[in-house]
This record gives C-alpha cells, structure tokens and sequence, in this order.
C-alpha cells in the first residue's frame, strides 16, 4: 500500500506541482488549499503533512495545533518564514520539521522519506512487548527469547499477548478465556489450565525462566519484572 501526503497550501499551483512530483515518487496525495478543506481530508488517514504556514483564515501553525490532537504523524512546515523563533514557534506547536521557501524538491523528498522511515520505526517499536530477555513481536506474532524464536499456537500466543499486555495484573481463568477465546466461544475455563501448562514448559525448555504465575485461589499473572 502507497503512502499517503497531505499537501496544505494556500498556493493551488504549488500544492499541484507538489502532488504530481510526489505521485511520480511512489506516493499517494491529498491537497487542501484551505485549513478547512485539510481538516475534511484528515478522515484519508494520511502518513505524512506538508502544511504551509503563511494561509489566510486559520494560519499554519493554529491548524497543526488543532489537528495535532487527532493525528500522530509527521507534519513537515512548508515556509518562507526563516526566523528562528518563527521555527521555534512552528516546532512547538506540533511540526516535526521545517522547510523553508524556496526548496529543492530532492531535500523535500528526502526530507519526507526520513521522516516516514522514522515514523514506521516508532510504530514497529510499539508493537513489541518484552520481558527481560524475551521479545514479544505483535505484529509478526513471534516470540523470541534472546535471538531464538520460541513456537507457539496460535491460542498460546494470544494468551500471552493477553498477560504480558497487562503484566502485573492477576486474572482468573473465566476472566482469561473470555478475553482471549471471546464471549461466543464454545468450550470453558478449564482449557486455560492447560495452555498455561504448555507455555510454562516451552518457557522452560527455551530460557529456564517462569514468566506467568499462580496466584493460589485467584488466577494467573505476567511474573513481576
């Protein structure tokens, strides 16, 4: 899937010259040439904002501010404004860079590139867990102990997503299965029992450690780190 860049400028001509150099790059683009037409083309979900500062109405940096509170990815200021408290002031309300008028499309490409490698980075980072040693991948649904992967099911991973997620926390075994099998499974609690038996003896075999415990008379917990 292309990634998407909302281009915020008040400039039709250049917000077109922009879209048809970013589009001949591999991406996909949204223009707005207004900060109301920007905040309608928030709902596209795009990955990265190019948003020119000096607009009538509600100027640059009031919409970064407004949108900030909505969106989490990169917003690259587009000015012609080179004052340092003029940057300062961008990058307080919310840009994560800024680029001044006039730029060389190549910078801004690359500019752009950075910004959204960083930005996939950071959210592969938050989908990851760890305990100690023990690296949790959810979005490749992986468990690795040091640099070994670890097999698991696809129920005995999703318990432990379920603990590790709220380590520290005991749940008993209704609370367990109807968070991790659902409300409109077909079976009961006692299924629980017996993954955790087999994930504590995977866990045994692979790092020696015990990382869920019995808490007598309650349930299970993530071991406390």
């Amino acid at each position: 899937m292309r990634q998407k860049i909302l281009i915020v400028d008040d400039e039709e001509m250049l917000t077109d010259l922009l879209a048809a150099h970013l589009k001949d790059c591999g991406y996909e683009t949204l223009t707005a040439n207004s900060a109301s037409r920007a905040i309608t083309l928030l709902s596209g979900q795009p990955d990265l904002i190019l948003l020119d500062i000096n607009m009538p109405g509600m100027d640059g940096m009031k919409l970064c501010r407004t949108i900030r509170e909505h969106v989490s990815c990169p917003i690259l200021f587009l000015t012609a404004r080179v004052a340092e408290q003029d940057m300062i002031n961008g990058l307080s309300y919310g840009g994560d860079d800024y680029i001044t008028k006039p730029f060389h499309l190549n910078e801004l490409t690359a500019r752009i590139a950075a910004h959204l490698r960083r930005d996939e980075r950071c959210r592969q980072k938050q989908a990851v867990l760890t305990s100690g040693f023990l690296l949790v991948n959810l979005s490749e649904r992986k468990v690795c102990y040091r640099e070994t992967q670890i097999p698991f099911s696809r129920r005995e991973f999703d318990l432990i997503e379920f603990l590790l997620s709220n380590a520290n926390r005991v749940f008993d075994r209704d609370k367990i299965y109807e968070s991790v099998w659902g409300y409109d499974a077909e079976g009961d609690s006692s299924v629980v029992k017996e993954h955790v038996r087999k994930i504590r003896a995977k866990f045994r075999e692979y790092t020696g450690e015990e990382f869920i415990e019995t808490v007598w008379g309650v349930g299970y917990q993530w071991k406390k780190s």
